[in-house]
């Protein structure tokens, strides 16, 4: 019979992921949902309900943020991301080995996200140089960032499971539990990669391989939607606003540029004031760039259709919009991204498809890419802020930050050197190698604070009462003792192979940061009941919460990739149904060498 507070407890679990699954709420409000019903209910005291914001798992991932954007921000990874480009060859294999390997290295001490994050714009340019298709590298790039954080105690739900064991007496986990079995599931996943999974990859030109090619309007499909006109004297436009011509508000049209005289200027302003006889180059539909002949303007004679932007000189850039953007969920006008920026969106890509009407009504979501046009400097500006991630922006940084590079990358290799010895807590090394790349000039501290993903804090620090209730109403026990009564004569492998199994399918849903809070501590109850040892069982579910292979949803570094390469749902579930078979196999074969399990 479950007691009061183990009902409250499985209600709290049903009803945060069902608000997960639906998308009606950001998951980090959803973990504050979380707290707060389990303390206001008592089912953890208030002091365990906020215990999350001071555990030793937060402050390990804080440090992390801050030390792998030092890594970002002095050239470091960038440097990587120039070497594969200049080895690559133009020869598939060869960049299907060099991505996942750079994706695997650089999730040992970088967020799977981050990393995937900082070679995707390096794969880009690669696949122009090289004419490899871009849908042949992203998928490995991104299973590579996902079985690199196999092989590292620095993965967030590998960190949970080492905390959760220290909650329940057991010895934590650390770097040398996951780099046996995890380095065997990386060499696994490539060979996987280049026998059979690289011939199960899409072989598809994409929007984001030809945007610097000839075709650049014709994979936009922008020539057919790019016009010429000249405001008559007699027009009511002359002398009003862009903001109040009523061009973007009431036609839906966009205004790229004006031609003044013998200048040009580029993405105007809402404020811009239009003047007699100026040129407008127009983005939109024909029957609505129609309607502003009605308006007292006209085509230009000789070129009012033109196919490459005639005499403006626009220089266009792509940008995608990744996980954890500040801007998901709004549009464009409402962040004022025009004004702000002083770039204009003439084309969004979504699922396959180019929207060039109205761009700045959609609401962004992750993975949307957008065609933008505007002055090198902007783009650069814009490439600064980490609400977007721009594809096609040549990297003259690193050179600036030479010493500042060694710096961060003498610090990193400290951190975890000082991690596998064990010679003091994690989360003190992480906090003290964040702060040194700070007291280094690596970073300062309003780049230090930028670095924290605090949706993920939040997302953490919300969560962690979930795994001390189910210890403390005794939900974690009853769970295990179901777990010993089927699995008591089947072996421990068939222990450990059920709750890996578990762990992916629940991973595919939630994603593998609630997925450890939640069978966290059931695993670990149950492996004490049966005797299994724990540590062996935690990197199991570790392991299992980072196999997000089967759809572009279970993880958001898959996510990113599928806009870029025009990636299906179908397209990861035929590479990765081979890749969870490979990673299950190899880290059976990990759990019987390195752990003793028979």
């Amino acid at each position: 019979m479950l007691s009061g507070d183990e009902i409250i407890l499985i209600s709290v679990i049903a009803g945060a992921l069902l608000l997960i699954v639906s998308n009606r709420f950001a998951p980090d409000l959803v973990a504050i949902f979380v707290l707060l019903g389990l303390g206001f209910s008592g089912v953890v005291s208030s002091e365990k309900a906020v215990a999350g914001f001071s555990s030793p798992v937060v402050m390990t991932i804080i440090g992390l943020f801050v030390i792998t954007h030092a890594l970002e921000a002095t050239g470091v990874v960038q440097r990587i991301a120039q070497y594969i480009n200049s080895v690559g060859g133009g020869s598939e294999v060869r960049l299907i080995v060099l991505f996942m390997l750079a994706a695997a290295l650089l999730s040992l001490v970088m967020n799977n996200i981050a990393s995937g994050a900082v070679l995707l714009p390096a794969a880009v340019r690669v696949a122009r140089l090289s004419n490899v298709r871009l849908s042949k590298l992203l998928i490995p790039l991104s299973f590579g960032t996902l079985v690199g954080g196999m092989a590292t105690y620095l993965t967030t739900a590998n960190i949970i499971m080492s905390n959760l064991l220290q909650e329940n007496g057991q010895q934590g986990l650390g770097m040398l539990d996951f780099i046996p079995t995890g380095s065997l599931i990386v060499l696994g996943g490539l060979v996987f990669m280049l026998l059979v999974g690289r011939r199960l990859l899409p072989n598809r030109e994409t929007m984001t391989q030809a945007v610097t090619m000839v075709n650049l309007y014709e994979t936009y499909q922008l020539g057919e939607r790019l016009w010429e006109l000249q405001v008559k004297p007699s027009s009511p436009l002359a002398g009003a606003p862009l903001s109040e011509s009523g061009i973007g508000s009431k036609l839906g049209l966009t205004v790229l540029a004006i031609w003044r005289g013998s200048r040009a200027i580029l993405a105007p302003t809402p404020s811009e004031v239009v003047v007699p006889n100026d040129y407008l180059l127009v983005m939109g539909r024909k029957e609505r760039v129609d309607q502003l002949l009605a308006w007292g303007l006209a085509f230009r004679p000789e070129l009012h259709h033109t196919n490459n932007g005639g005499h403006y000189n626009i220089e266009v850039s792509e940008v995608i919009i990744p996980p954890r953007s500040g801007v998901i969920g709004k549009t464009l006008k409402e962040i004022r991204f025009r004004s702000k920026y002083r770039l204009t969106a003439v084309a969004l890509w979504r699922e396959g498809r180019s929207y060039r009407t109205d761009v700045g009504d959609f609401t962004l979501q992750v993975g949307d890419a957008l065609l933008l046009t505007g002055t090198p400097e902007k783009i650069r500006q814009l490439a600064a802020d980490r609400d977007y991630l721009v594809l096609n922006i040549q990297d003259d940084q690193t050179s600036k930050y030479s010493q500042k590079a060694v710096w961060s990358l003498v610090i990193t290799v400290l951190v975890l050197i000082f991690a596998t010895l064990d010679i003091a807590p994690l989360s003190e090394i992480m906090l003290a190698g964040a702060a040194a790349v700070v007291a280094t000039g690596c970073l300062n501290m309003n780049e230090a604070y930028r670095a924290i993903e605090w949706r993920v804090v939040f997302l953490i620090a919300g969560m962690l009462p979930i795994s001390t209730a189910m210890v403390d109403t005794g939900l974690a026990a009853r769970a295990g003792e179901l777990m010993v009564d089927s699995f008591a004569d089947s072996g421990d492998f068939s222990l450990l192979a059920v709750f890996f199994m578990l762990t992916v399918l629940v991973t595919q849903i939630i994603g593998g940061q609630v997925t450890a809070l939640v069978i966290g501590p059931i695993a670990i109850t149950s492996a004490l009941q049966l005797g299994v040892s724990p540590q062996a069982t935690s990197v199991v579910v570790a392991i299992g919460c980072s196999t997000a292979f089967l759809t572009p949803i279970a993880h958001p570094v898959n996510v990113l990739m599928m806009g870029p390469a025009g990636y299906s749902f179908s397209d990861f579930f035929k590479v990765g149904l081979g890749m969870t078979l490979t990673t299950f196999i190899m880290l059976m074969l990990g759990m019987a060498l390195f752990w003793g399990i028979r």
